[in-house]
């Protein structure tokens, strides 16, 4: 799982970003509560102005020194009220939708955080409380995260399919030994059915943006953060490295004629109109080797079994019989949904992290040789993993196969979400409090 991977700073970032109902209620005396406000109403949800001043304020720690890149106090308020709106409206439709994350397995995330950063659990509580982060705000933060993690994955699993030509395609230009670009973006959005004059001021917008930026008077990042409406608008518009396949096809050409530094002309697309700037170029890194691991799985699914609840206690149950010593693979047999390899004992011979799905493989990753997980909730029920090994292998053919998969799958992914984002924000009752600018 990547928030494994994620360093203390980012892991205590996401503390002051992410939306929590539970925050505000738990750091508050009951006198302050009391003059609390609503920043915004989310159809039967609110966010409290108590968790917007948070946000902000973090917001504003990033860029201490440099303040001037961000916008006016008002301007940079909604921006950060919407991002939390966004949230919000992910972690409710997870949990509509039956999404969970069991306290065990938030509990194996902590742990595995902590000890990334050379920390015990209790040493990473101290870290948190010296940091002014009250550790049950910080697990309720983490939960929505992996909660929105979990609905990008359950969402675009069934509605990205990447063929074997574009995998040929693929393999042949990484062949080419292309350069790696890093990109940003900058965007002026419009709505799904826009009226001409919308058009005419979203154009004469981003025209002045671009101009800004021409002369000089600002930086890209700094224009990016303060009048772009994409979610990375506070980021700097960042983007990140990306192969000239992991690039909508419609911007290759242009991005390949650019110099690092240069700025695109306005185009306009699905979502509005945008500015891309080529920040960097580098050379794609030639794939080496692949990291492979073994596994054994038991997968409980609640449709065979009676439904959720029942399917969470028989999948407890039997990590309780693996504790005493019982042996996996028989009951792996016995109670294993088919999918998972039951009738072989659940063995998955070796494979690539997520090539079982992205909960095995971030089990892979947290796990040591010889170790067994707690119970995971997954989209397909309840898991128990064990890793049997890991070994590093040539990259063969089937290995450049595969991560030809895995990038035009994220670009795929990336896309199919941003539309679903825009569905759900489209359909939400949305009443901002904040004053109009």
């Amino acid at each position: 799982m990547s928030v494994a991977r994620n360093s203390l700073a980012l892991c205590l970032l996401l503390t002051g970003l992410l939306p929590s109902g539970h925050a505000a209620a738990q750091d508050s005396a009951p006198a302050t509560m009391a003059l609390d406000s609503i920043a915004a109403v989310i159809d039967e949800d609110v966010i409290l102005r108590s968790e917007l001043d948070r946000a902000v304020a973090n917001i504003k720690a990033q860029y201490a020194g440099r303040q001037g890149q961000l916008p006016p106090d008002n301007v940079l308020e909604r921006q950060v009220l919407e991002r939390l709106i966004l949230q919000r409206l992910q972690v409710n439709r997870a949990k509509d939708i039956g999404i969970r994350v069991s306290d065990a397995e938030l509990n194996q995330v902590i742990q595995s955080i902590a000890s990334s950063n050379k920390m015990t659990p209790e040493q990473f509580q101290q870290r948190l409380a010296q940091e002014g982060l009250a550790f049950e705000d910080y697990r309720n933060n983490l939960r929505d995260e992996l909660l929105q993690q979990r609905l990008r994955q359950s969402y675009v699993q069934s509605r990205v399919q990447v063929s074997e030509s574009e995998i040929e395609q693929f393999v042949a230009a990484q062949q080419a030994a292309g350069p790696e670009v890093r990109l940003a973006n900058l965007l002026v959005a419009l709505p799904e059915s826009p009226s001409a004059e919308q058009v005419e001021t979203a154009k004469r917008k981003i025209d002045g943006i671009r101009e800004l930026v021409a002369k000089g008077e600002m930086t890209f990042q700094a224009a990016a953060i303060r009048y772009s409406d994409a979610q990375n608008a506070l980021d700097g518009g960042e983007i990140g490295w990306r192969g000239f396949d992991a690039i909508p096809p419609q911007y290759t050409a242009m991005i390949s004629a650019m110099k690092p530094g240069e700025v695109s002309q306005p185009m306009r697309g699905p979502n509005g109109y945008q500015l891309i700037q080529l920040v960097e170029v580098r050379d794609a890194a030639a794939v080496s080797e692949v990291t492979q691991y073994r596994a054994q799985a038991i997968l409980i699914d609640p449709n065979s079994v009676g439904g959720n609840e029942v399917a969470r206690q028989r999948a407890e149950e039997l990590r309780a019989r693996l504790d005493k010593g019982e042996d996996m693979a028989a009951l792996a047999k016995e109670f294993s949904s088919p999918d998972l390899n039951a009738e072989t004992g659940g063995i998955l011979d070796w494979f690539t992290q997520n090539q079982w799905g992205s909960q095995i493989g971030g089990q892979m990753t947290a796990l040591k040789d010889g170790e067994i997980s707690p119970v995971v909730e997954s989209d397909a029920g309840y898991l128990i993993v064990k890793r049997l090994g890991q070994r590093s292998t040539d990259a063969n053919a089937e290995a450049k196969r595969q991560k030809a998969r895995e990038a035009i799958g994220q670009r795929k992914a990336e896309e199919e979400y941003e539309r679903f984002m825009r569905q759900l924000r489209s359909e939400a009752f949305v009443e901002s409090r904040l004053p109009q600018v």
